[in-house]
């Protein structure tokens, strides 16, 4: 069985077109969407578009959001994907295959190169320098939140990290306990942040955020 996890913070103008997305796929059990506490009509939007909804009444970041998902799919088989991806959501049916054959305990997309220009790369620099200096492995799509993978893989993990860290941390854990990851290119596309103040302002909340993780992850090493 597969289940489809879709974490969504105030996404109602691309939620049902995610959701119909991956609906068309054949091999998808179940979807669930977790509104972490939207203020617009993304949990209606992704019941009309025949997704399971789980709301959370305030906003509690990424990382509860997936860990409210995870525990309650059923299936043995997880597919998170991003509110935002929209049609392109079918593209996923490429990470499913090499988990669904066991050539990967955990399948990650990697997106062609952005069509604009957004940020300096620094907040991409930081996860995969992280992620390297933790486990010795380089990966080229660290912070991509499109992914598939066994239940075993989480059964290792008690809550996902907060926020913009659920990725990266999820990462680590998963070298460090031996599950093998495989990046898969994709044709996959988002909404893409350009340099206003206000894409600015949540970049640097992703680097706070991933910064103070492994800043945690340090300390815990020193004790």
């Amino acid at each position: 069985m597969i289940s489809v996890i879709i974490p969504a913070y105030n996404e109602s103008e691309y939620i049902e077109e995610t959701v119909c997305a991956v609906k068309k796929l054949k091999d998808i059990d179940e979807v669930i969407v977790v509104d972490d506490g939207s203020e617009d009509k993304t949990s209606e939007k992704a019941k009309k578009a025949g997704a399971r909804v789980i709301r959370h009444t305030k906003n509690l970041g990424k990382g509860h959001a997936l860990t409210t998902g995870v525990r309650a799919a059923k299936g043995e088989i997880l597919v998170f994907l991003d509110a935002d991806v929209g049609a392109s959501a079918v593209e996923v049916s490429k990470l499913i295959g090499p988990v669904k054959r066991g050539e990967a305990d955990m399948t990650v997309a990697q997106f062609p190169l952005p069509q604009r220009k957004g940020g300096f790369g620094m907040v991409k620099n930081l996860a995969s320098f992280g992620i390297y200096t933790f486990t010795g492995k380089k990966f080229g799509a660290s912070l991509s939140g499109q992914r598939v993978l066994n239940r075993k893989v989480v059964a290792h993990i008690d809550n996902f990290a907060e926020g913009f860290s659920a990725e990266v941390a999820l990462t680590i854990k998963a070298v460090k306990c031996g599950f093998s990851i495989q990046e898969v290119p994709v044709q996959m596309k988002h909404r893409e942040t350009g340099r206003s103040l206000k894409d600015f302002i949540h970049r640097g909340k992703q680097f706070w955020e991933i910064l103070n993780f492994f800043i945690k992850e340090i300390s815990l090493l020193k004790k």
